[in-house]
């Protein structure tokens, strides 16, 4: 729980001063003025007071065992300080000095120098280059931030200490509190993971909201996040992934699984709610910290202005929820009470004249609605119109009803401002659109849904690993990454996928040989570890019925390639009988180096090379985190079947992917991999991988 970080008895600022505008005055004065109750202690060598404390020249000199030193000194002077924090009882340190790893490799020697000591000392640090942190539960504002919250159930945790004071003040504009803020800096020590696992059993917690721009060891940031969401939802803002996904792959799912499409695999995985901006990373927390989960996605929209009603069943729809008619009863009782032209259809219209009691009664109406598992009411502000009575009236109606979470959009600005600020001081969240409000609703849906999602349970197929260390031996051997058609079927094989009958062909007559016995008619593949993009170099020929046809097309095939590529290893074509029609889709999989090997799927064709229609989830993965890589796909409508055409066997592909991901889980050499096109038919047929390549990492 970082008792010493968060719940000192006596604290130490080294490197205190008198001088306001010094970052050492502002967090000495910064603790005085929150009412910390425990011991601080000063430190300064050029003076014996500040601010009322006496000051002390080291602080081993003040007779007191220190919990945790705040260090503020120049970047030369930190290992002097931490070493004297130490010797004087400290159990955790905020460095906030700046000057480390972000300013280059003597910074970054100096970091490590600080973490090393700490650890062998079994002392935790945060920072350095940090703002420092505040817990308002025991009054400590140990930053030097301007600004002190109100106590709340939001604990914050940032990458970016500037990051930290907008939050302040937008905490204190909007009336909102918090719990904890912590500015992690360059987390040489204590980093995200470690904080998240803190506040995940932090009472005075509900919810906790992040800026993070790199999460450091992957898995174990997974481990810890999925145990945290169990218990409190964790919304997470990322920035910084687009230069890091800029990176060539010479795979199709390594070219399209860039560094944010990692991230959002791993949160998807961990349950963690991923906010798209500063707006919405508050806007979910807020709901979150003060409203219930909904049951399901059923939404009731109540306004008293058509155009906000139909701005909020738009969201509501494109977003994936549902609004539903209200019982009869319910829309009834709501109709007796309206006038004639108000509208009980959902959205339920209270028009424009409507006063608090008749909201107060509309809500209290749907919020009684089984058909109803959450409200977003709007109002905007016409003449006959009283904001601040109205959120009262909201306000009651909400308290008779605690099980269903009630968003509210009081849309204007100062007209609504004095009613915002009661909703917000109730415990009721206000958005300034219905769309923010949808979305945020949104938010509690689907971490819901994660909450009650089954148990994670991953199949393992009976396979034949012996065969694949075989190959992957042989590979390694050879000395080259890319492995052609005929190794990656081989181990595909061993898998259980199903791969035509075909070979390799040295000459046109081993290539007549190997059709014959396959079958007409047959698909020929140029097999070369230098020619990756086989189509693109005219090797690739299909359809084959007759001997001769398969001589003069190994001849055209060797006599062409040979001349566009004459530096290339040519090993022959891969004769292969061709397959039924059927159904053309990817299955890939990318090794992010920071969370391990993501999976792949999309339909094959212009849907990957052009529209980029494809899902990634983590290894390993369940049954049914195969199936939902198909849903989240735009042309998973295509799939199941649609306008008369026969859909194909899901439960196949679902399957393969389930393999795919205990081969790569079996097998980390394995980096990236396509089988493209694997082709699949109507429920009962068995899937065929047409074409298949993997990379493998280097080797010693």
């Amino acid at each position: 729980m970082l008792e010493a970080l968060l719940y000192p008895e006596a604290i130490a600022v080294i490197g205190a001063s008198k001088s306001p505008g010094k970052v050492g005055f502002a967090v000495l004065d910064n603790l005085i003025k929150a009412g910390y109750q425990g011991k601080i202690i000063p430190v300064n060598p050029t003076t014996d007071e500040i601010l009322g404390l006496p000051c002390y020249k080291d602080v081993r000199e003040a007779g007191v065992r220190i919990d945790h030193s705040i260090i503020v000194v120049p970047g030369k002077a930190v290992m002097a300080a931490l070493e004297a924090s130490v010797a004087a009882g400290a159990k955790a340190v905020t460095v906030i000095t700046a000057g480390f790893k972000e300013v280059g490799h003597d910074g970054a020697v100096l970091e490590r120098q600080l973490a090393d000591f700490c650890r062998s000392h079994g002392v935790r640090m945060l920072g350095p280059n940090c703002l420092g942190l505040i817990n308002t539960e025991n009054h400590m504002n140990a930053s030097f931030a301007v600004q002190m919250p109100k106590p709340g159930s939001i604990s914050v945790m940032s990458q970016s200490g500037a990051l930290c004071t907008a939050i302040l003040d937008w905490s204190e504009g909007r009336g909102v509190g918090l719990a904890k803020l912590l500015s992690i800096g360059n987390k040489a020590d204590l980093c995200e993971t470690d904080l998240l696992e803190c506040l995940s059993e932090d009472p005075q917690t509900r919810v906790v909201a992040a800026y993070l721009e790199s999460i450091a060891e992957g898995p174990e940031f997974i481990r810890i996040a999925e145990a945290a969401s169990a218990k409190k939802p964790v919304v997470i803002l990322k920035a910084g992934t687009t230069a890091a996904g800029g990176k060539a792959a010479s795979s199709h799912t390594g070219s399209l699984a860039g560094a944010d499409i990692a991230y959002g695999a791993a949160f998807k995985r961990a349950g963690i709610v991923r906010a798209d901006d500063f707006e919405s990373l508050f806007d979910y927390a807020t709901a979150f910290a003060t409203q219930p989960l909904p049951k399901g996605n059923r939404v009731c929209v109540i306004t008293n202005a058509g155009g906000p009603g139909i701005m909020a069943a738009d969201a509501v729809e494109n977003l994936g929820m549902r609004l539903e008619p209200l019982t009869p009863a319910v829309a009834d009782s709501i109709r007796s009470q309206l006038a004639p032209a108000a509208s009980v259809l959902n959205p339920v219209d209270v028009l424009g004249d409507a006063p608090p009691e008749k909201y107060a009664m509309a809500l209290r109406e749907v919020l009684e609605d089984d058909k109803v598992d959450a409200v977003v009411v709007i109002l905007t502000p016409q003449a006959m119109s009283d904001p601040p009575a109205t959120a009262e009236a909201i306000i009651a109606a909400t308290r008779n009803n605690p099980v269903k979470p009630v968003l509210v959009c009081f849309m204007g600005g100062s007209i609504v401002m004095t009613a915002r600020r009661k909703l917000v001081d109730a415990g009721v969240p206000d958005y300034t659109s219905p769309e923010r409000a949808v979305a945020a609703l949104k938010a509690m849906v689907d971490y819901a849904a994660w909450r009650n999602r089954p148990p994670r349970i991953v199949t393992r197929f009976p396979v034949n690993r012996h065969r694949v260390e075989r190959v992957l031996a042989r590979q390694a051997r050879s000395g080259r990454k890319e492995m052609g058609e005929v190794e990656a079927k081989e181990i595909l094989r061993a898998y259980d996928f199903s791969v035509l009958p075909g070979g390799l062909a040295r000459t046109a007559d081993e290539a007549v040989a190997m059709a014959e016995r396959s079958g007409y008619p047959v698909a020929m593949k140029i097999v070369s570890p230098d020619i990756l993009h086989k189509s693109d170099m005219g090797g690739v020929k299909l359809n084959l019925s007759k001997a001769s046809e398969v001589q003069d097309a190994f001849d055209l095939m060797m006599l062409r390639i040979g001349r566009a590529a004459p530096h290339a290893d040519l090993r022959g074509v891969y004769v292969e009988k061709m397959c039924k029609p059927g159904r053309e889709v990817i299955l890939g999989m990318h090794r992010d180096p920071q969370f391990g090997p993501m999976l792949m799927f999309g339909l094959g064709g212009i849907f990957v090379e052009v529209m980029k229609d494809v899902s990634f989830y983590l290894a390993p993965l369940t049954e049914g985190e195969a199936m939902q890589m198909l849903k989240n796909t735009r042309s998973y409508a295509l799939l199941r079947g649609a306008r008369g055409q026969a859909g194909v066997d899901l439960d196949a592909i679902a399957g393969a992917l389930q393999r795919i991901s205990q081969l790569v889980t079996d097998f980390p050499q394995i980096e990236e991999m396509d089988i493209n096109p694997f082709i699949v038919g109507e429920v009962g047929t068995r899937p065929v991988v047409a074409d298949a390549r993997m990379i493998l990492s280097e080797t010693e």
